[in-house]
């Protein structure tokens, strides 16, 4: 079915309470993690939106439980000129996770068909040609194991504006909000529509995209940790580990340790 990002605009607040769900939701993904490392898997996170849409709060809470040894979060900016030089997607190349980790992307190579097509970085051959080159990166990525979760989280015009001002209004926020931003606001329908064409574009049966409505902040918050740790979960044996046999034959020896 085609994504219509007009059927994720409202905002209903989580039924339920937050704190024990968010809680509940964060010890699975620290269990689901474990499995990852002990497995050998390893999974790509990739998290697209509008500006204040709430990326960053949903990856800070997705994150708060995990070993930091075994994830590693690429916030993306615009190329440098080295990167400039070479291929659009070598730098993410460089941001594959290995054996054992889930590497998160706050916005990723889908800047080539986004603002890269919006603002007149790539010509129109450039990103016309993107959308075949990101499928077939995503299909390698999952060739050789790797779990791909793609998300989207939407907001409406007005609760952007609403989030835009308050940031400004906050001494320690308004950092987060730059002149890049209000032109991405002014273009909004030029995004909508490059949107439109990403969705129907890359939305793969290997990489499919979730889109969340974002326009409450403690509703998509559960909803982007409990979907991910459904993705993540499928594609790793749950079972735990075994204990190592030298492990329970030392641990009896010095600390007297017996299984049950």
């Amino acid at each position: 079915m085609p994504i219509d990002l007009s059927d994720y605009e409202k905002g209903e607040k989580f039924d339920g309470d937050y704190d024990e769900a968010l809680k509940s939701a964060q010890e699975r993904l620290s269990h689901i993690q474990a499995a990852y490392i002990c497995r050998g898997a390893r999974a790509i996170l990739v998290f697209e939106g509008w500006d204040a849409a709430g990326k960053g709060g949903a990856i800070g809470r997705l994150t708060a439980e995990l070993d930091p040894r075994y994830f590693e979060v690429w916030p993306i900016q615009a190329p440098t000129v080295e990167e400039k030089e070479r291929h659009f997607l070598w730098r993410f190349w460089q941001k594959l996770p290995g054996a054992s980790d889930i590497n998160i992307f706050d916005r990723s190579w889908y800047g080539r068909v986004l603002v890269e097509r919006v603002e007149g970085f790539a010509s129109e051959a450039e990103w016309r040609r993107g959308y075949d080159e990101i499928n077939e990166f995503e299909a390698q990525q999952r060739d050789c194991g790797t779990t791909i979760v793609k998300l989207f989280l939407h907001i409406t015009q007005e609760e952007q504006d609403k989030r835009i001002r308050a940031r400004l209004d906050h001494p320690w926020k308004r950092w987060k909000t730059g002149t890049e931003d209000f032109r991405n606001r002014a273009r909004r329908d030029d995004y909508l529509a490059a949107l439109q064409d990403m969705f129907d574009r890359t939305d793969t049966r290997w990489a499919p995209w979730k889109v969340f409505d974002a326009n409450n902040k403690k509703a998509v918050r559960v909803a982007i940790l409990n979907y991910v740790a459904d993705r993540l979960s499928a594609n790793v044996n749950m079972e735990p580990p075994a204990l190592d046999p030298e492990v329970l034959k030392v641990a009896a020896e010095q600390i007297g340790y017996r299984a049950d």
